[in-house]
């Protein structure tokens, strides 16, 4: 073994003098750099379009206090030879994983501890969770690839003005993969800012980057009753998203959402067991149940099992899903179709709304998972997307076999904001399928809109 050293003693017998907490830290800080010798540090293109705001020098107080917990990578469902970002995308699935224990722990003290729910300024309610899951999934992220930036949704701003830096802390602290002296307030607080939007800056070409929304969802989060959320996270190299991780801790595996009576026991059943759902450029996408999430006995299966959208051809056949915040009778297609929200009885010019859950990503994992066919929004011109809302999604679904465009057909532009990457532009709006109707639905959406 690296590092034990042997002493012969005078019984012919070897004595085992393994090394120090330092030395082993000596031994993982050494190899760190070289490690990260792969794919995406030797392309200089993506890098090159990046400008980094250092907020301390190199190497950081955080990383010379760490050493190695466990060593843990997750199995894959596809050989490490066919996926050329296999190392990025263990890297994030363990990380989601630990996020969305971090999730479960946070939400059940959620409403017995005043103070742990805040406003922020466009009224979304934030959690410990959420900034505890983008500092927790900061420092694992740049604990193997320090080099690649991350673009995610919040910074340390209602953190701290709010006192809820401990709190926050104490959750990460109880789901890093690696051990620390002591986790400060610094490190919380540098690792969350990490990825807000004044941590860099990107240029003109295409950048490497990873996406993060802590929890998509987050009034579904604050509501309880198990409504569904999801932790995203992808990866984008040279402007091509290549890998996508979503983690949904309340996910049903066996949950029928056929009409609104379903979909009301769904919110008022037990908790369920989760799922994570992941994607890999050419690899397809794949679901797992989640593993320890109740901290119980109970044996779960590890098996992956690949992910396809439906097989409607039909728009009257098809499940639709919509924003919570929009109407059907707000979108296009509401004047050839009525919407029922049970789809037993539909009947002709009628389709199948599924009933709104909580966020975006959770409707891109409904329609990669094949449970809905369509998710289409309207945008609006007062709100801005945010490119965390949609990334992870958009390769979950095309990797299943679904297509994402916006309202004229055109593909999602993630590098339309040149210097933040954090703004999309999709023109009209936004329109998810399982490819089979893609284009007929786009028809419908031109047609309708050049009459009106």
């Amino acid at each position: 073994m690296c590092g034990v050293h042997r002493t012969r003693l005078t019984n012919g017998k070897e004595r085992k003098r393994f090394p120090s907490n330092q030395y082993q830290a000596s031994l993982f800080l050494r190899p760190m750099i070289p490690a990260m010798d792969l794919h995406l540090l030797r392309s200089s293109t993506g890098f090159s379009a990046i400008r980094f705001f250092p907020r301390y020098p190199s190497p950081s107080p955080l990383r010379s206090r760490l050493f190695i917990k466990q060593k843990f990578r997750s199995n894959l469902p596809f050989p490490n030879e066919k996926a050329k970002y296999h190392r990025e995308l263990e890297a994030a699935v363990e990380a989601v994983e630990r996020a969305c224990r971090l999730c479960v722990d946070v939400q059940r003290s959620l409403f017995s501890v005043e103070g742990r729910i805040i406003e922020k300024k466009d009224q979304t309610p934030v959690t410990v969770a959420d900034f505890g899951v983008q500092a927790l999934i900061s420092l694992e992220l740049s604990k193997s690839f320090p080099s690649i930036p991350l673009v995610a949704e919040e910074d340390s701003g209602f953190l701290r003005s709010n006192n809820l830096v401990d709190p926050v802390i104490s959750a990460v602290s109880d789901q890093m993969s690696f051990n620390m002296k002591s986790l400060s307030h610094d490190d919380v607080l540098e690792a969350i800012d990490r990825g807000g939007k004044n941590a860099f800056a990107m240029g003109t070409k295409p950048a490497t980057y990873w996406i993060l929304d802590p929890i998509d969802g987050t009034r579904g989060f604050v509501k309880g009753s198990q409504a569904l959320y999801v932790v995203g996270l992808s990866l984008v190299v040279e402007g091509e998203i290549v890998l996508g991780v979503m983690g949904c801790p309340n996910w049903v595996v066996d949950a029928t959402y056929k009409s609104i009576t379903h979909a009301q026991s769904y919110r008022n059943s037990s908790p369920g067991l989760g799922i994570i759902m992941v994607a890999h450029v050419g690899c397809g996408t794949w679901k797992k149940r989640l593993k320890n999430m109740l901290h119980s006995s109970t044996k779960i299966s590890s098996d992956w099992t690949r992910c396809f959208v439906d097989g409607f051809c039909l728009v009257s056949d098809a499940r639709f899903c919509i924003p919570e915040s929009q109407t059907w009778e707000s979108l296009p297609l509401s004047v050839l179709y009525k919407a029922r929200i049970d789809d037993d009885n539909v009947g002709d010019k009628e389709i199948c709304l599924l009933s709104a859950f909580c966020g975006s990503l959770c409707k891109y994992l409904m329609v990669a998972s094949g449970r809905a066919s369509v998710f289409i929004l309207r945008v609006r011109s007062e709100k801005l997307i945010k490119v965390w809302d949609h990334a992870v999604g958009m390769i979950c679904v095309h990797e299943a076999g679904g297509k994402v465009t916006d309202w004229k057909g055109r593909e999602l532009d993630l590098a339309a904001d040149k210097v933040e990457r954090r703004i999309i532009y999709p023109e009209g709006g936004i329109l998810v399928t399982n490819g089979k109707i893609h284009n007929e639905i786009l028809e419908m959406i031109s047609s309708i809109s050049s009459a009106v």
